[in-house]
């Protein structure tokens, strides 16, 4: 009775909300405003998504429909009475884009190798190599964790890893901090796995989709080389801080023996479509062929040798899709309407690229540790590619941005993995908080340091 009243009371803000911003346009105050009515509507449907992506008052995906009504119903007769003629299509394109179809097929590839227990035979071989020793095994822990969340669902891998390493927990000793550490590796470690590879987080995905509109175009292995010294960096540096803060002593792990069965043939097969999917990611743009395009050989071979079914089909996380689509049809707003220079002339820049990085990057941490990253990179980074900066500076802050989304995990709140890891009980607020922390911090300094000497070094 009280959810049910509490739901309600979501969707009585939500629809205030909506009402609110359809109504601001017509209200006195609204004229001494510096801006023309098209850019006002964007402004209020930017805002009204913040609001509701923030508040969660309705779930994320439909925000991104009510983006989209908006831009169709309400934006375009504004810029099409300031002399433009803007195509519906203009919308619609984000919603089926090359992006789009990039992480819908590295979500067939997940479900292809959760399906042939792939996922839990590879986490279970890194637990056996090992060897129980306390520092090895969260090593392998985290490396595990990462490797997987870099191909599917960071949320998925937490579940996994939570099932195959809660039974070691018996095994120490039960006023062990060791335990605490072991859990804690497992959602950190598939936060900044997601990182490495443009499927890999949905942000990665705004930030490509936006770099690519402005001419900048970061092929599936060029953004395995910007991101993956800063990937290797961060997870050394999340190992070595578990081992000191969360000791072992003198436990040893025994990792539960277990009889390995031959690869069959759908397994066999299921490896070989990844394969090849990874290989026409890296290799591709040599021979014209975008990451989308590539993205259809798993999802119609998947299909068609019958190792995923239509049930599987309607379980793909479309709401994810839909969740990334709405903040680039949002960019696409921003852009039509020219908001982005008039944003960028109010701030107080004075015309330093550093300052800019400063204040965006701080904001981005800020943000993503109270709200989605998928949401923060998707009010962020079309408000950044607006900027009239050189190339190399507009990639290097895109990048900052994301791997700031990505680095936000504070709070039990701020991911899933975080909120899967910590409905196990082993941990607390008070230990994710710490290292959560650092996380951020890393982050912050790496997009003030390391991160742009390396990418302006390399672009």
């Amino acid at each position: 009775m009280l959810s049910s009243l509490n739901n309600h009371k979501t969707k009585f803000w939500a629809a205030l909300a909506l009402i609110v911003a359809l109504l601001i346009p017509s209200m006195s105050f609204v004229d001494n405003l510096p801006l023309n009515d098209a850019q006002l509507k964007t402004v209020l449907i930017l805002c009204l998504a913040a609001l509701l992506w923030a508040s969660e008052w309705l779930p994320l995906f439909i925000v991104s429909f009510i983006i989209l009504a908006l831009e169709l119903i309400w934006l375009t007769p504004a810029v099409t009475a300031l002399g433009s003629a803007p195509s519906e299509a203009l919308f619609f394109a984000p919603f089926f884009s090359n992006i789009i179809l990039l992480f819908m097929g590295g979500f067939v590839l997940s479900s292809i190798m959760q399906k042939a227990s792939l996922d839990a035979r590879f986490a279970h071989w890194i637990l056996k190599v090992t060897k129980g020793k306390p520092s090895t095994t969260l090593l392998g822990i985290i490396g595990a964790c990462a490797f997987l969340s870099m191909w599917m669902s960071n949320t998925a891998t937490t579940a996994m890893m939570l099932t195959l390493v809660l039974p070691l927990l018996k095994r120490l000793r039960p006023d062990s901090p060791f335990r605490v550490g072991l859990v804690l590796a497992i959602p950190l470690a598939c936060n900044l796995g997601g990182i490495g590879t443009p499927i890999g987080t949905p942000p990665n995905a705004i930030a490509m989709s936006y770099l690519a509109g402005k001419g900048i175009e970061v092929s599936f292995l060029e953004w395995m080389a910007l991101t993956i010294p800063f990937l290797l960096f961060a997870l050394f540096v999340l190992w070595f801080a578990l081992l000191k803060k969360y000791p072992a002593g003198s436990d040893v792990l025994q990792v539960p023996e277990k009889d390995e069965q031959p690869f069959t043939p759908r397994q066999w097969i299921s490896v070989g479509i990844f394969a090849l999917t990874v290989l026409g990611w890296l290799i591709g743009g040599q021979f014209g062929l975008k990451t989308g395009t590539v993205a259809l050989f798993p999802i119609i071979a998947s299909f068609w040798l019958g190792l995923l079914d239509q049930n599987d089909f309607r379980s793909l996380p479309w709401d994810v899709l839909f969740m990334v689509a709405g903040g680039i049809a949002l960019g696409v707003a921003i852009d039509i309407t020219d908001l982005g220079s008039v944003i960028v002339s109010a701030l107080p820049l004075a015309g330093s690229y550093q300052f800019l990085v400063v204040v965006l990057i701080f904001v981005t941490a800020i943000l993503g540790t109270v709200m989605s990253n998928t949401a923060t990179a998707g009010l962020l980074i079309p408000l950044v590619v607006s900027l009239s900066l050189p190339p190399a500076q507009l990639l290097v802050l895109v990048l900052a941005i994301t791997l700031n989304c990505s680095t936000a995990m504070v709070l039990p709140v701020s991911t899933p993995p975080n909120a899967i890891a910590f409905s196990s009980g082993v941990i607390k607020v008070r230990d994710l908080a710490p290292m959560g922390l650092l996380m951020v911090f890393l982050g912050v300094v790496t997009a003030f340091t390391f991160g742009p000497l390396y990418w302006f070094a390399i672009i």
